[in-house]
């Protein structure tokens, strides 16, 4: 059974949309469905009252309305898909662990905070810390696919120990900061401050840098970076570091885009 939520209002409040997932509502009767229970700001409210319920064939979670209040869509979801035909808001896929989450519209920040499996897709733009930890934690994204059509905010992969994060636009500063593995992909410009304080893990930047951290070496030029079947031609400057924390990180940064440190050539093979 497939179901497909119509929201009937605009959300004043924050919603908390956690106990919608394919898993959860798979299975259940209808009249079950409208009864459930989200929290909407400080009190619980029948999903009924809030969304337009339609039953469908096939097994999807269709959600359309601006949902840009709405919390947790995909929370820790194991199987399936939701499609949300409108923007979403915080935490989208957060702890996910298999399945496929796609948003139509733009995401709000937190997404795929915690994911270990399954694949995210934005049409739009997404907001801060995208596949990262909370704060105060050291567990970031694990395993899994995000890609975002648009562009990215702050600290993309905070934390991240595992997986894909693929942006086909910009980002903010301090992508991959405290990355222990995994790769991110910029195909726009970054703001700034990338790689700061990984220890392992991939950074690719198609667009402007505006400059590179002391703290990473030059290490080579390398005509094309491969990330899973894909590759990426370049050809990339490529730094190590987070050297001030011991670390064996890669940040690849597109030469054409990024003349300015064109100096960085001559200190290649310098510092072992």
């Amino acid at each position: 059974m497939g179901l497909i939520l119509k929201l009937k209002r605009s959300l004043r409040v924050p919603l908390d949309t956690s106990p919608l997932t394919p898993d959860n509502l798979n299975g259940r009767p209808l009249d079950e469905i409208y009864r459930l229970e989200l929290w909407e700001g400080n009190r619980k409210t029948p999903l009924g009252d809030i969304f337009k319920i339609e039953e469908v064939d096939g097994g999807d979670l269709t959600i359309e309305g601006d949902l840009s209040k709405a919390r947790r869509i995909g929370y820790m979801m194991k199987s399936g898909r939701i499609k949300v035909e409108g923007d979403a808001g915080l935490y989208v896929g957060e702890a996910m662990r298999g399945g496929e989450i796609t948003v139509e519209g733009d995401a709000g920040a937190w997404l795929g905070s915690r994911m270990s499996g399954g694949k995210i897709t934005v049409e739009g733009d997404a907001g801060d810390f995208v596949g990262s930890s909370y704060r105060g934690s050291r567990e970031g994204m694990k395993g899994g696919v995000i890609k975002i059509k648009g562009d990215a905010g702050d600290e993309v992969g905070c934390w991240m120990r595992g997986g894909l994060i693929w942006i086909d636009g910009g980002v903010g500063c301090f992508p991959g900061i405290h990355m222990v593995d995994g790769v991110i992909f910029i195909g726009g410009d970054c703001q700034g401050r990338a790689g700061a304080e990984m220890t392992g893990g991939k950074v690719i930047i198609q667009g402007y840098l505006p400059t590179v951290l002391p703290s990473f070496r030059t290490s080579e030029v390398r005509g094309k970076v491969k990330v899973d079947d894909t590759s990426i031609q370049g050809p990339f400057y490529v730094f190590e570091g987070d050297l001030n924390e011991g670390g064996s990180g890669k940040l690849f940064v597109n030469i054409g885009r990024n003349s300015h440190i064109a100096w960085c050539e001559r200190l290649i093979g310098e510092v072992e």
